[in-house]
Formats: structure tokens, C-alpha cells, sequence
């Protein structure tokens, strides 16, 4: 009993793990009468195609009877109903096709809606952006979107149906040939079975192995995606590269296909053996029914029907390329179901009960407590220890070498990635146990490599605080501060210019404008609420006149907020209340810019250096 019992466990559990009661799971969530109607096709493709196969020997074996008692008798009557049996069937035939395409149309729009939209929810659910720059969570993401193989999981449940229909036909077709002989029917579907199991295995470790060289293809796909998008077109024609760019994809594409070409050349030749024990059968049950035939143990019909048969049995076990297309669909389940474990973890007793930070907070300091850092994947850490206080309401400069981490801290402070050691605190809190999402509606940030979003200027602005995005007077009081409103008024539709060339009577910005733009949009967020601005490169695509703008007005834009800034511009970096040198991973020197150059170190010697630098242009 107990045994039983394990057993069906075991069954059940393999059942809910297969990737094939899976996606008809998932498409009777979507829609279940597109599940009936899938389900009505297989019933279909099952029972008519061998319908048509028996009505015909049926209307072969009658003909020399009709002819001899012509058509008014009995026997032509018989012929004349196979007839009418075999064209109905037949008819039904032609109809299938169409209804195949329609099914899969209507089935593909629902499931690619509905797998996409897991997919969006999966990879925005963090409030952090780890998971997006980790190269086996985006293996997994592409994989999922089925753009790797352009075998897309959405039509998956449509192959199911033909591969379920076909495999159903050819046991119909072999339960016909048991009629006649039960060993002969029985045999056949033992020879195809014993053939399917080992190609099917190949098949599905073929679609399984593509997995392990994702990364191989989502570069090539990159390569590819390089030398046909516009702006790298440019640089690729100036340079003469774009050769290069097309041998690198086909290289890479070439190695990422090395294991699913080995596993073909497998299945080929798994396919020339067992094609041996295929005619063997073939030829022992053609021989039975030639026998039969011969001595007249069967009429005219039953052999019409039983040679036809003996083909379709072959449905029953046969690898079509459906069945090979199945697996490659259903590859993209796994990856799905991964990145939404994954990704959105069980809710324990410690994440439900967050702490509520003040609304005013920060108010005293944020703190770097022996903050160490380092990037997925990466050899070495960013930070070791770093200790770092920026107190709340004043502007602290964060100024070092190139890879110093000036952005990475920034990405820490806004909840972009967690600390792999050490914690941050917000007026002695510790930020990881505080509601991330809650914490970065109080940051408002501008992103070196800020997004310049391809809609409205409107809505480029309003995205800072999008619960008042349709807010024009807020929007427009933003852009007045950041010094964008009087470009974004001169555009052809006013806030309503789409900025992208891509749109019909779309505009571009320049560099600098665009960085007004954004600019405005996390003074919109700081207008309604955001408490830390965050400005990495806030001048980096200004020209001299609008760096001096932005001078004369900093003191004014900060006033009362915590701000960082990162800039490379001393002359921006002075305007800071404290300065903080990184390097080696710590906060090497902290002070004003007063103070740091009295004690002549690191900051004193960039700062020289930057002004020497300065000097030399205007005696030039």
C-alpha cells in the first residue's frame, strides 16, 4: 500500500513537472475555451485522417461488386455510402488546416500577452538592478523570450495539439490493424514505441544542451543587433568595421550551434540504424497481410484498408519535425518559472514586517558602515570597506580616478544593488530592512548614462513623479528650474514633441539638452517629495555657458536636500558643501574644498592639475 502510495506521488509530481502539462496549464489560465477548441483539434486530426484511410479501402473493396450489379443494387448502394463517408471525410480534412491556423493564431496572441507579462512582472519585481546585469539571468531572460532559438514558447500548446493528434492517429491506425490481427496492431505499436523513446531522447537533449551556450548566442545575437542598428551604423561605415562585426556573429553564432549540430549528427545516426529494425517490422506485417491476402483470408477491402494503415501506424512513434520544434518550445518554461522563483522569493516573517522610515528622512546622516562591494560575475570588489558619512540636508562631492566607484555608491545609495558586506543606514536604520521601494521614491537621480526616453517631452519630465505626469503646470515648473522650458517650447508640438527621430515628427535633442531634460525630470521627483538628489555628471553634456547656469543656480536647486554629485569638473565639485576622494575601494580624504587643499593631498593634486590644465587652454 505504502509503495502505491509513494508511487502515484512520484507520478503526480512528474506530471507537474513536465513542461508539457505546463503549457496546458497555463493555456487553460489564459483562456479556456481556446483550451477546448485546441482540445476539440486533436480529437480531430486524430480520428478523421484514419477515417479517411478506412472509407476509401472500403470504397475499393466495393467497386467490383457495384460494377457487377451496378450502381441501383445493394452493392453499388454500399459504395455510393462509402463514397458520401469518404469525401465527408476528406472534406473535414481540408478544413483542418485553416482551423489549425486560426487556433494557433488566436492561442499565440494570448499566451505571448500573457508569458510576456510574467516576464515584465518577473524582471521589475526587484527594486534592485543585480539580477539585470548578471549574465545567467539574462541567459535564462532570453531564453524565456524564445528569441535565442526563434522557437517561441507561445506556440507551443498549437505544436502540442499536432504532435498529441498525429501520435493519437497512429494508434488509432494500429488499433484498425489489430482488428484484422491483435499481434499485428500490438506489433506496431511496440516497433514505433521502442523506435521513439531513443531519438526522442536525443531530440530533447539537443533542446536542453542549446541552454548551456546561451551565452554564446545572446552575443551573437548582440553582433548582429550592432551591425544593423543605426548608431553603431555610424561609427561601423566611418571605421570599417561592420566586416568585423558579421565575422564575430558568425563565429560566435557558429560556436553557440556546435552542440545542437553534434546532437543532430547523434540523432541521424540513431535514425540510419534503427531505420533497419523500421523495415524489418515493415516488411514482416506486409508480409502477413500479403499472406492473408493471397490465400484469400481477406477481402478486397480489408487489404485496401490494412495497407494504408500500416503507413499511418507510423504516427504513433515517428519524430516529426513538430515533435523537434516542441521541444525547442518548451525550453522557455523552465527559464520563466526560474526567473520568477527567483526573483520573487517566498515572503517570510522578516520581509513582511519592514520598517516605515519618516517622512522626512534622511534627517540626520546616511552611512556607509564597512560597505563592501562587488558586481556579479566581477574578480574583484568595487569597495572593501568603505566608511562614509553624508550628512542629510547639505551637498557632498564625490570626486576620484575612473573606476574609483563614484557610480557604483551611488547605486548602493539608491537601492539599485545591496552591499555584499557591511550596511547602510538612514538616520541609523539599516536600509536593507526598510521598504526598498518606498526608500527610492525618496531619490531623485540623474544617471550619467541617463534615459532619453523615445515618447513625449512631457512625459520625459513627468516620469520624475508619474502619479502627477499629466500635472503641466508641475511639469513645466521643473523644467523652468532645470533651464528646459524654453527649449521644449520652441518644438514643433510643444511638451507634446515625441523626442526620437524614429516617430513621425519626432524631434532629437542634443546632448546637453537632453541632460536639461533629465535634469528637470528628478527636479520633478524632488518636487514632489524625493529627499536625496542624486547628480552624477550633471554638466558632462553642458556647454560653457550652461555649466555656468548651472553654477549660479546649484546652491538654489540643492537647497535643503541631501545631495550627492559626481563630476570630474572641480569647478563643479567646489560649489559642494564637503568633498569625499575614493580610491582603492575607501573614502581616502573627506573635507571642504578649503580645507583639502590645505592639507595638499590627493584632492589638492587633481585640482592643480585640473587648473593647470585649464590654464594652458587660454594662453593657447
Amino acid at each position: 500500500m505504502g509503495g502505491g502510495r509513494w508511487g502515484a506521488a512520484a507520478v503526480r509530481r512528474r506530471l507537474g513537472h513536465s513542461a508539457r502539462v505546463r503549457v496546458i496549464r497555463l493555456l487553460l489560465v489564459t483562456s479556456l475555451p481556446w483550451t477546448l477548441a485546441l482540445g476539440a483539434f486533436v480529437i480531430l486530426s486524430a480520428v478523421v485522417p484514419v477515417t479517411v484511410l478506412a472509407a476509401m479501402g472500403q470504397v475499393v473493396g466495393r467497386v467490383p461488386a457495384a460494377a457487377r450489379a451496378g450502381l441501383g443494387s445493394p452493392a453499388g448502394h454500399g459504395l455510393i455510402a462509402a463514397l458520401v463517408v469518404s469525401m465527408a471525410a476528406y472534406a473535414v480534412t481540408l478544413v483542418l488546416g485553416p482551423t489549425q491556423t486560426a487556433i494557433a493564431s488566436a492561442v499565440k496572441v494570448r499566451l505571448t500577452y500573457a508569458m510576456q507579462d510574467r516576464l515584465v512582472a518577473a524582471v521589475s519585481r526587484p527594486a534592485g538592478i543585480a539580477h539585470l546585469e548578471d549574465a545567467a539571468a539574462l541567459d535564462e531572460l532570453e531564453l524565456a523570450h524564445g528569441q535565442l532559438t526563434a522557437y517561441y514558447p507561445a506556440d507551443a500548446p498549437t505544436t502540442l495539439a499536432v504532435v498529441i493528434g498525429n501520435r493519437l492517429s497512429g494508434l488509432v491506425a494500429c488499433g484498425v490493424l489489430g482488428v484484422y490481427r491483435w499481434w499485428l496492431g500490438l506489433g506496431m505499436l511496440a516497433l514505433w514505441l521502442l523506435v521513439r523513446r531513443p531519438l526522442r531522447k536525443v531530440v530533447y537533449e539537443q533542446a536542453q544542451a542549446f541552454g548551456r551556450t546561451a551565452g554564446l548566442m545572446r552575443r551573437a545575437r548582440y553582433l548582429q543587433q550592432l551591425a544593423v542598428k543605426p548608431g553603431t551604423a555610424k561609427e561601423s561605415r566611418v571605421f570599417g568595421f561592420g566586416d568585423w562585426l558579421i565575422e564575430r556573429y558568425r563565429e560566435q553564432w557558429t560556436l553557440g550551434m556546435a552542440t545542437a549540430w553534434q546532437m543532430l549528427r547523434r540523432y541521424n545516426i540513431g535514425v540510419t540504424r534503427l531505420g533497419g529494425v523500421v523495415l524489418a517490422g515493415y516488411v514482416a506485417a506486409t508480409s502477413v497481410i500479403a499472406y492473408g491476402a493471397y490465400h484469400h483470408q481477406m477481402t478486397l477491402a480489408t487489404l485496401a484498408t490494412l495497407l494504408p494503415m500500416l503507413v499511418a501506424s507510423a504516427e504513433v512513434g515517428d519524430i516529426s519535425w513538430n515533435d523537434v520544434a516542441l521541444e525547442w518550445q518548451l525550453t522557455a518554461l523552465p527559464n520563466l518559472e526560474a526567473l520568477e522563483s527567483r526573483l520573487d522569493p517566498p515572503r517570510t516573517a522578516v520581509h513582511s514586517r519592514r520598517i516605515e522610515l519618516p517622512a522626512g528622512a534622511p534627517e540626520h546622516e546616511l552611512r556607509f558602515e564597512s560597505v563592501a562591494f562587488r558586481y556579479p560575475g566581477a574578480r574583484s570588489d568595487v569597495f572593501t570597506r568603505l566608511d562614509l558619512s553624508i550628512p542629510a540636508g547639505r551637498s557632498t562631492a564625490i570626486v576620484g580616478l575612473n573606476g574609483a566607484g563614484k557610480t557604483t555608491l551611488v547605486k548602493l545609495l539608491t537601492g539599485l544593488h545591496d552591499p555584499t558586506a557591511g550596511r547602510i543606514t538612514v538616520d541609523g536604520v539599516d536600509l536593507s530592512t526598510t521598504d526598498a521601494e518606498g526608500w527610492q521614491r525618496r531619490v531623485a537621480v540623474v544617471f550619467q548614462d541617463f534615459v532619453r526616453y523615445p515618447t513625449t517631452a512631457a512625459d520625459n519630465v513627468g516620469f520624475g513623479a508619474v502619479e502627477h505626469i499629466c500635472d503641466r503646470s508641475a511639469i513645466t515648473a521643473a523644467a523652468q528650474r532645470a533651464g528646459a522650458r524654453d527649449l521644449v517650447e520652441v518644438l514643433p508640438k510643444g511638451w507634446d514633441t515625441v523626442l526620437s527621430r524614429q516617430y513621425k515628427d519626432g524631434v532629437d535633442l542634443s546632448g546637453g539638452q537632453w541632460q536639461r531634460v533629465a535634469l528637470a525630470r528628478a527636479l520633478m521627483a524632488v518636487d514632489h517629495g524625493a529627499r536625496l538628489l542624486a547628480l552624477d555628471e550633471p554638466t558632462a553634456w553642458l556647454d560653457v555657458r550652461g555649466e555656468a547656469e548651472f553654477f549660479a543656480s546649484f546652491l538654489e536647486l540643492t537647497a535643503g536636500l541631501t545631495t550627492v554629485i559626481i563630476s570630474h569638473r572641480f569647478s563643479t565639485v567646489r560649489q559642494a558643501e564637503r568633498i569625499c576622494v575614493l580610491e582603492n575601494g575607501e573614502a581616502l580624504e573627506i573635507g571642504t574644498h578649503e580645507d583639502l587643499m590645505t592639507q595638499g593631498g590627493r584632492y589638492a593634486q587633481m585640482f592643480s592639475a585640473q587648473a593647470s590644465r585649464f590654464d594652458q587652454e587660454l594662453r593657447g
